[in-house]
């Protein structure tokens, strides 16, 4: 009898270079390592205990940053690039990214659920979508609130109105979400409808301007002076759903 012959496999090597210190670990590091290894690599981990060797470290291989990682010898890169070596999706791009505003009416939308569910005994009514709406005005607002002067700036580029008068740029995130407040309680409805109603015609009519018409490419403040999110469709539904509700408001209370 002749002695069977083992398989052979290939094992993947890398060894990652990374911040970890008495007062401060690197996050970067740790999410790195983890990805490693749930890729199948068999890693070294080197820390870079002190400042000194983090920084003898970057003369050396002529890198800005760590963690650095080396796949069979070789020099692959940060976090990011590691990433896109083993074939996920970088996330260090400047890019324009929708999934801010649609995660925020995801859990609007899931919030106005519940709460109609408590108040109605049903998920979905006609309050579900008056919640749904108002929920997202406040969500938005905030975003905006968070910072007040990066929004404003953004805003800028666009909004046909503060174009024209600069205060309107800081007032617009405190009106949106003075609105929506209102209108969950359903209340002061001749302050929340005639607000909504006006800004949100004058932001619809913005974004048919820059994106339709001067077909500028631009990102939308919807969800924040940081925002990669493009303006033009959503933030148009947004601005629609707003002069929508506003409407129906009126119309509602004074039947």
């Amino acid at each position: 009898m002749s002695a069977e012959t083992a398989p052979q496999t290939s094992t993947k090597t890398a060894t990652i270079y990374r911040m970890v210190m008495p007062g401060h670990t690197c996050p970067y590091g740790i999410k790195t390592l983890d990805l490693l290894e749930r890729e199948g690599f068999d890693v070294t981990d080197v820390h870079l205990e002190t400042d000194e060797e983090t920084t003898a470290f970057r003369e050396k291989w002529n890198v800005e940053t760590t963690p650095q990682t080396f796949v069979d010898g070789e020099l692959v890169g940060t976090l990011d690039d590691v990433r896109e070596f083993v074939g996920r999706t970088r996330k260090d791009g400047g890019g324009t990214s929708y999934w801010p505003v649609l995660t925020l009416f995801a859990i609007t939308f899931l919030m106005a659920a519940g709460a109609a569910y408590i108040a109605e005994d049903q998920w979905v009514s006609v309050r579900t979508f008056e919640w749904f709406i108002a929920f997202s005005m406040c969500g938005l607002g905030y975003l905006k609130i968070r910072d007040v002067e990066s929004f404003s700036t953004m805003f800028l580029n666009y909004d046909l109105l503060a174009m024209r008068w600069v205060p309107y740029s800081y007032i617009y995130p405190y009106a949106e979400t003075g609105a929506g407040i209102l209108m969950i309680a359903a209340v002061a409805n001749w302050i929340s409808v005639p607000v909504a109603l006006i800004i949100g015609t004058i932001g619809a009519a913005s974004v048919v301007k820059a994106v339709y018409i001067d077909k500028r490419e631009l990102k939308c403040a919807c969800v924040g002076g940081s925002s990669n999110v493009p303006l033009g469709f959503v933030s148009f539904t947004e601005n629609i759903a707003m002069v929508s509700m506003a409407i129906w408001m009126g119309v509602k209370h004074l039947l």
